[in-house]
């Protein structure tokens, strides 16, 4: 038995491991020894993009694994052909791979190329098992579509012992058959078919001799259980449909419930850890798992709250109505809550992890506020990000007494958070931009920025005063003309001389355009879901496109850095658009929360 390893021997482990209702019934088996090894499963569906919502469940099985010397399999459980893709089969595993890269990526199970669950015996017993091993170019997650053959036998096995049986309601027959939560449902006029009629039947389904929707094959349980899952589940349906991963093969694909815990038992998992929605399907799971005799111990399926984040939706077929209809660009716009929009937003995975971490873990629904997750995130990029200068709605001011082509060497920190700051040269020349939001012809009462006749100081540079402004014919300010005290640059004897208003600046002439995206929230209000119609509360100002100036250093950004450009916000090179020369940089959060006062 694997002994749990502390969070503190972990390098990447900055703070102890949590703990949870879950976390302390998995301790109670490590403490039993109960497994040889703690085995957990990531298992999504292909028929969508990654969401933020799945970011607890990835980083609450990961954890799981990583806090007790375990494993975690990445599978896919694709038994329903008409809404998976190979698309979403690649995007989810580079987002998996992204979230826990460097925290829990030794703890990912994958399987060799190819491979299928193996026949082995088991006490005298025949049974299957597919191991996992480490990611590698050899290697690919798992998928419940590699197991049809196995699964198909589990149910000829079902048939036999006479717990399964095939029908031939239609799906309209079936629903009413089944009855509601306050009525008990009537059994199929198939439910007693011998199993020799079933075997027969269940073969030729197999052989493609049936249309869709002819025949289903359902388990024998009890349709006046008040759990409606217990009356008489479907477990096949017949789908002449091809298949992403296992081709043309099959026209038989067996039902998530079916599929997801016997993927369980041939991977070995030991804890199968999914949301609320799924506890009314447990009694079903372990139906399945205890009517079969399985040599090996069983799997247990425990449930949690899902995140719930205001003003986001995790619903994927709401967030493929944003996509199709044009309201965000793709299913990696860095609007959308989806792990891709997040990352290319500039998201830190370790933020992401910490937020959803720090949720916890319950059985009770709640609502988390927007504001908790965007905290965490300003608290990771304010330690890792570097400090440049930007201009995002610049307007030209003039440094009168300094001559055309003269700079002067400034020197500016790069992050003043790190233990060592280091710092970069600035140079000061005589046409420079500010924000246009610094300066204020009429300021209002308090205004501590550049007006009239006011001083300000340059950051990393000197004091300035507003002496002349420069309009265009129709009275638009087209310029701001300045002089600049140079002796209260740092080093100089009037350095010290103070003035209530610092504002950031770029130099005319030594400054790169570039197309700055400036992203806000998706939607107006905190549960956009709870709307009748949730398209008429999309925030219409979630992205505004602007042409900033920015300090010649940025034109080496790579995608992948983070830079808080100062007084503004956190900002990273666009990871689609961005290119040398042409720079692209999305805002990923502001400093301060603007949505406070809202």
């Amino acid at each position: 038995m694997s002994a749990a390893k502390p969070e503190s021997s972990d390098a990447n482990a900055p703070t102890p491991a949590p703990t949870d209702f879950i976390r302390d019934l998995v301790a109670q088996d490590v403490a039993a020894q109960r497994y040889p090894q703690i085995v957990t499963r990531f298992p999504p569906e292909p028929n969508g993009y990654l969401h933020i919502g799945h970011a607890k469940s990835i980083c609450l099985n990961f954890g799981l694994a990583r806090e007790n010397a375990g494993r975690c399999h990445l599978r896919f459980d694709d038994t329903n052909p008409v809404k998976e893709d190979v698309e979403y089969v690649e995007a989810i595993a580079a987002d998996v791979r992204w979230l826990i890269a460097g925290w829990a990526d030794h703890c990912l199970g994958y399987k060799p190329k190819g491979a299928h669950p193996a026949a082995q015996s088991v006490a005298g017993k025949p049974d299957f098992h597919l191991a996992a091993v480490a990611p590698s170019e050899a290697a690919e997650p798992f998928f419940a579509s590699d197991y049809f053959e196995a699964l198909y036998g589990y149910a000829v096995e079902l048939i036999k012992k006479g717990r399964a049986y095939v029908c031939d309601l239609s799906a309209e027959d079936t629903d009413a058959y089944r009855g509601s939560p306050d009525k008990p449902g009537r059994n199929s006029p198939f439910r007693d078919r011998s199993v020799a009629e079933n075997l027969d039947l269940f073969t030729r389904m197999r052989a493609g001799e049936f249309p869709n929707g002819a025949r289903s094959l359902r388990a024998k349980i009890d349709m006046a259980s008040p759990n409606i899952w217990l009356r008489d589940p479907l477990l096949y349906r017949i789908r002449h449909v091809p298949h992403h991963h296992a081709g043309d093969q099959w026209c038989l694909y067996p039902l998530y419930d079916f599929a997801h815990c016997l993927s369980d038992y041939l991977e070995g998992i030991t804890h199968s850890v999914c949301t609320l929605e799924f506890e009314v399907h447990r009694p079903l799971y372990d139906w399945i798992l205890g009517s079969l005799d399985l040599p090996r111990p069983l799997p247990h399926q425990y449930e949690f709250a899902k995140l719930q984040l205001a003003y986001t939706l995790v619903s994927k077929r709401k967030l493929l109505a944003l996509v199709a209809g044009n309201v965000v660009s793709a299913w990696d716009d860095p609007r959308m809550p989806t792990l891709s929009g997040l990352r290319r937003r500039g998201i830190p995975a370790a933020a992401l992890r910490d937020f959803v971490t720090g949720v916890g873990v319950t059985k009770f629904d709640s609502l988390t506020e927007a504001a908790v997750f965007e905290n965490c995130v300003r608290t990771h990029l304010n330690g890792a990000a570097q400090r440049r200068l930007a201009v995002l709605k610049p307007i030209k001011l003039v440094l009168t007494n300094l001559a055309p082509g003269e700079t002067v060497a400034c020197t500016a920190t790069n992050n003043p958070q790190d233990e060592n700051p280091t710092t970069r040269p600035l140079a000061l020349t005589r046409e420079v931009y500010i924000e246009a939001d610094d300066f204020a012809e009429v300021p209002p009462p308090k205004y501590f920025r550049l007006k009239p006749g006011g001083e300000v100081r340059l950051k990393y540079a000197c004091i300035i005063k507003c002496e002349e402004l420069v309009k265009d014919a129709a009275g638009a300010l087209v310029e701001i003309r300045c002089t600049a005290d140079l002796t209260t640059r740092n080093g100089q004897p009037n350095a010290d001389r103070k003035v209530k208003g610092t504002v950031h600046w770029v130099s005319a002439t030594q400054c790169v355009d570039a197309v700055v995206r400036l992203y806000d929230r998706l939607f107006t209000v905190p549960e956009p879901a709870a709307e009748e119609d949730f398209l008429k509360v999309v925030n219409p100002k979630s992205l505004e496109t602007v042409t900033a100036k920015l300090e010649a250093s940025l034109a080496s950004a790579q995608i992948g850095e983070s830079f808080q450009f100062e007084r503004l916000g956190y900002f990273t090179p666009d990871a689609k658009d961005h290119a040398s020369g042409r720079p692209v940089f999305n805002r990923t959060i502001t400093l301060k929360d603007t949505w406070a006062k809202a």
